[in-house]
């Protein structure tokens, strides 16, 4: 290595160790690779009025770029907007220029980061004094909690991400700051908050997030709230069942993890006087990390649930596509979800050894006792969800 470049790395290095966070304040890092493209996602609905969506960017830390997921946001003060970061190609380098809070949106590279932020200031709501309303042409809310929204279709082509270019300069967006951004970069700021700043260590510490390990495509792209993993795991899960590509094993095993994780802070919390410490907190963040770990690797493996185009496989898939939707929607707990999923995976185990017995198809007496096993999961799936029985 030359010369030049040990100072380049050992200067990079030293920045690093005492920046632990890109988005901390100002220009903090420098970086001679580009940050990988934005990946495409779905907002998750704003979960209590008030809260403010903060989209998704790529950070960078000892080992590479790492997605910050999106995520909806409480503002420090009423009546405050965020202005995302953005890298910037300058001297050379990748500068990453922080995000802020300010009475208006300034200038964020015009990055079109999607959900009103469409690279020239903001279109997905607005305050009305002490109230936000959410314009829901272009974010998602939770409309049973959330009742301050309002329609405007109008900025729809430039609130919805069409270039995934996540950089300004060469080769990236060509854009400067108006007359107005540069007014408003110069009015008084807030910068990002403690949640936000938690929120990306925790995405930091998280490896599925690495672009170098997900290939650009992040294990978790969107969170409903900070500290919100539980719900968000729940979704990818949901999603794994839905497309096959978490056998009911896989869930089973993921969901009694993901239930004995949740009774673990139940526990904590009630001996706490319902409060984490930040030792519990820290314990709980690093066993989310390994099970996030473990829903990216069992969805990226080669075991992916196979049915076949017949009646028996129709049933599995839709009992299947059922425990997803209970999944996602919150109506399973994770401990119902495991104990469904082991129905299941006992089903799936019958059929395949009927099967072998059989050179490949099954009696009608095998198909009777298998669709008597899967009316009773049935019943089970109805009652935990308290759906209408079938």
């Amino acid at each position: 290595m030359r010369t030049q470049d040990k100072l380049r790395t050992l200067a990079l290095g030293l920045l690093l160790s005492i920046t632990p966070m890109a988005a901390s304040a100002g220009v903090a890092v420098s970086i001679t690779i580009a940050p990988p493209e934005l990946p495409v996602y779905v907002q998750p609905a704003c979960p209590r009025d008030g809260y403010l969506w903060t989209p998704g960017y790529w950070a960078w830390g000892p080992d590479g770029y790492y997605w910050v997921p999106g995520v909806w946001i409480a503002p420090p003060r009423v009546g405050v907007l965020w202005t995302p970061g953005y890298w910037g190609f300058e001297s050379g380098g990748y500068l990453w220029h922080a995000g802020y809070w300010g009475p208006h949106v300034g200038f964020y590279g015009g990055v079109n980061y999607g959900f009103g932020y469409g690279g020239v200031g903001f279109f997905g709501g607005v305050w009305a004094g002490s109230v936000f309303r959410y314009n829901t042409a272009v974010v998602s809310v939770n409309s049973t909690v959330v009742r301050n929204v309002y329609v405007d279709r109008t900025v729809i082509n430039n609130s919805h991400i069409f270039n995934r270019t996540s950089f300004n300069g060469p080769g990236g967006v060509r854009a400067q700051p108006t007359a107005q951004e540069q007014g408003f970069m110069r009015e008084a700021h807030v910068p990002a908050t403690q949640n936000q700043i938690s929120h990306e260590q925790t995405a930091r510490a998280d490896r599925t997030q690495l672009a170098s390990k997900n290939g650009g495509f992040p294990g978790t792209l969107a969170m409903d709230s900070v500290n919100g993993r539980r719900f968000n795991q729940q979704g990818r899960i949901a999603n794994g069942v839905a497309s096959g590509r978490l056998t009911a094993g896989e869930t089973k095993n993921l969901e009694g993890r993901e239930a004995n994780l949740n009774k673990t802070i139940r526990t904590d919390r009630q001996a706490n006087g319902g409060t984490l410490t930040p030792q519990e907190r820290q314990q709980v963040n690093a066993r989310q990390n390994n099970l996030s770990q473990s829903i990216y690797n069992d969805k990226h493996n080669a075991a992916n649930a196979q049915y076949g185009n017949n009646q028996v496989g129709a049933r599995r898939a839709e009992q299947q596509q059922r425990i997803a939707n209970g999944i996602g929607n919150g109506q399973l707990s994770a401990g119902q979800a495991s104990k469904l999923e082991g129905k299941e995976q006992n089903i799936n185990k019958q059929v395949a050894a009927d099967r072998n017995a059989n050179g490949g198809k099954l009696k009608s007496a095998q198909k009777q006792q298998i669709n008597q096993k899967q009316n009773a999961a049935s019943r089970a799936i109805a009652n935990d969800r308290h759906e209408e029985k079938r």
